[in-house]
């Protein structure tokens, strides 16, 4: 799965997913996304498209993959809209990168995650992070 913010131009405005208030999403929908809740009728049409995209996978994925989606959509919801940008474009860069930088970035993260949790005490194997 892409990243939760990853941006998708290609959503015309007329497009009906585009102009879905809250309201007008189904039970399941809101479940997914109330993390979302309190903004959803402010997000630009492509993410809208996006978490419409994710709650319709949703009931698809395992118990771990929609805690995951869950976690992320949370931590999502309280970012800045400075801090979404730039998580878009951290996004977008290293989705550029070769596999290999990928692997090697991928393993200085994990060491990262398991030296945090050590002197934090928290369970590095929830994070949110697709593995």
């Amino acid at each position: 799965m892409a990243d939760i913010g990853a941006i998708k131009n290609d959503l015309s405005p007329d497009d009906p997913a585009a102009n879905v208030t809250w309201s007008h999403l189904t039970d399941q929908q809101r479940a997914v996304l109330s993390p979302l809740g309190g903004e959803w009728d402010t997000l630009r049409p492509w993410q809208r498209e996006k978490m419409l995209d994710i709650a319709k996978e949703y009931p698809k994925m395992d118990a771990q993959k929609q805690q995951r989606i869950q976690h992320q959509l949370v931590k999502w919801s309280r970012m800045t809209p400075y801090e979404r940008e730039n998580a878009r474009k951290r996004y977008q860069q290293f989705q550029s990168l070769s596999p290999e930088k990928k692997d090697v970035l991928r393993k200085q993260w994990k060491e990262r995650k398991q030296k945090a949790a050590i002197t934090e005490g928290y369970d590095p194997e929830f994070d949110g992070a697709e593995h």
